[in-house]
């Protein structure tokens, strides 16, 4: 009778090697295969960098390829071919670490493909690893409480603008905006109506190489969009 392998989901952090957790590095080690996600456009991924130093040498690494769009039917189907290859894997009874950076529960891939495992593979073993986000190290790197009291914290994605915001502001202390790379001018704009303008901070590759801490994000403006840019406000 043959065993069905493990699936682990991994959270890598922000990306300082240095804030994996104990439990993440052991299981990365004793992993037999390692995935994780990448653009169409090339296979690289900065979750497994992060990792290197924790994989054990001749482990085979496994890129899943993404298409970066909106068409949901053309990702449905990215999202089930990949979770199929994750479930040949698991049941040749092997170990397997899926890669992602930060939290895989907070705007990760990792999300979509667990949901299509589920449903190609309904008997498939799994444990999820949380990981440190962005948001939460790039309060730690400015000495900033992100919440306190009574107060509230709205999480969401600044990719499309701010329009995430202005459906929340009312009984909105504080919030992280993700992914604000582009249209910061919109960002900018309901960040003012807000009342979180002049607290906003913007951080850009938070504990990597490059980064950057912008007090004044009318600089976004006239910026490079950099993917890794995430916005810490509040009232």
């Amino acid at each position: 009778m043959s065993t069905t392998g493990k699936l682990f989901g991994i959270g890598v952090g922000p990306g300082d090697p240095e804030l994996l957790t104990l439990k993440a590095v052991r299981t990365i080690n004793e992993a037999d295969v390692i995935f994780t996600a990448a653009s169409t456009k090339n296979s690289y991924s900065l979750a497994v960098e992060i990792a290197r130093p924790h994989i054990t040498k001749g482990t085979d690494i496994c890129s899943l390829s993404f298409p970066m769009i909106k068409d949901k039917v053309e990702s449905k189907a990215a999202w089930d071919n990949n979770a199929r290859k994750i479930a040949a894997v698991l049941e040749q009874g092997k170990k397997a670490a899926f890669l992602t950076l930060g939290d895989p529960m907070t705007y990760s891939t990792y999300g979509y493909v667990l949901k299509s495992l589920k449903a190609v593979m309904p008997h498939a073993v799994v444990e999820t690893i949380p990981g440190i986000t962005s948001f939460h190290a790039a309060a730690a790197r400015l000495n900033r409480t992100l919440v306190e009291a009574e107060e509230s914290l709205l999480i969401t994605s600044g990719a499309y603008g701010g329009e995430p915001l202005r459906k929340s502001m009312d009984g909105v202390e504080n919030v992280v905006l993700l992914k604000a790379y582009k249209n910061t001018a919109d960002i900018n704009t309901a960040l003012q109506d807000a009342g979180m303008m002049e607290k906003a901070v913007a951080v850009s590759k938070c504990g990597r190489d490059g980064e950057k801490i912008i007090h004044d994000l009318t600089d976004l403006e006239a910026r490079k969009p950099d993917y890794w840019t995430l916005i810490l406000a509040g009232k």
